[in-house]
């Protein structure tokens, strides 16, 4: 259902430069801009009931590979396909099958979610018929009864991260890409999230999320790649990794990886 192939992602940015002197007392030309890989020929693949863990800390690229996924940047070089169609070919038929969210999601405070998933599914040119069935379904998945018409500037943490994912529901997508689905979240609102992910992966859809919960990974993922500085850096199960680097716990997996290379991000 995803299929990525030697995909980068450059930017620019600006850093210090040593070489440069200073011409002035009052004016100091010490930057310079350079370009970097926030990703870096990056190739995999993601099948029908499947949940891929894409897992590292902070700056690792994790954001910048999912939201050129989910349609949000456009790659520097290499190709993507979602549910069999070509991101260069046919981008908006790709992006109807996907259900994205990110740490970043913003809903309308004004709204209620039952209001929400409404104009939602208008944007997916849904039938008023379609789009109230769905959202019935949806209350229920997402266990929303209690609070579905209250507005959304009132609900807590929890109760937004689930009106944000059931937005990402009400189209009834082939693949979910989620960006730290969990992060700041207490237990039972992660619990609800993840028993989720595990329910529509049964469903045969594909669910492809960031981490940098490792414990969380290890019970959740069917195959997990493990991302530092743009690049994977080891592939596999769960098992297959822990059996691989002869360890019990996938961060002692990363921190060894990424110590061999040379240095380590702080998660």
């Amino acid at each position: 259902m995803i299929e990525v192939r030697d995909l980068c992602k450059s930017f620019t940015r600006v850093v210090k430069d040593e070489n440069k002197k200073t011409i002035s007392k009052n004016i100091k030309l010490k930057t310079k801009k350079e370009d970097f890989l926030a990703v870096n020929n990056v190739s995999f693949k993601c099948g029908k009931g499947e949940i891929i863990g894409i897992l590292g800390p902070n700056g690792a690229g994790k954001t910048t590979l999912l939201r050129m996924l989910g349609g949000i940047l456009t790659p520097t070089s290499g190709e993507i396909k979602i549910a069999g169609y070509d991101y260069s070919e046919d981008k908006n038929a790709a992006k109807k099958e996907i259900g994205y969210l990110s740490g970043n999601t913003k809903l309308y405070n004004r709204l209620s979610p039952r209001e929400l998933l409404s104009t939602f599914g208008s944007l997916y040119n849904m039938e008023k018929d379609e789009i109230q069935k769905s959202i019935e379904e949806i209350i229920k998945v997402m266990d929303m009864e209690n609070f579905i018409d209250n507005r959304i500037e009132n609900l807590s943490t929890g109760q937004n991260q689930r009106t944000s994912i059931a937005r990402c529901l009400i189209h009834s997508p082939q693949v979910y890409i989620f960006d730290e689905p969990t992060l700041g979240l207490d237990v039972i609102s992660s619990k609800s999230i993840i028993d989720f992910m595990k329910s529509e992966r049964d469903k045969g859809k594909t669910v492809l999320y960031s981490t940098h919960y490792m414990e969380e990974a290890e019970t959740l993922c069917d195959k997990i790649y493990m991302i530092h500085k743009g690049e994977f850096i080891a592939s596999g199960s769960c098992e297959e990794l822990k059996e691989k680097y002869n360890t019990n716990n996938l961060r002692d997996i990363f921190i060894n990886l990424a110590s061999q290379r040379g240095d380590l991000l702080e998660d």
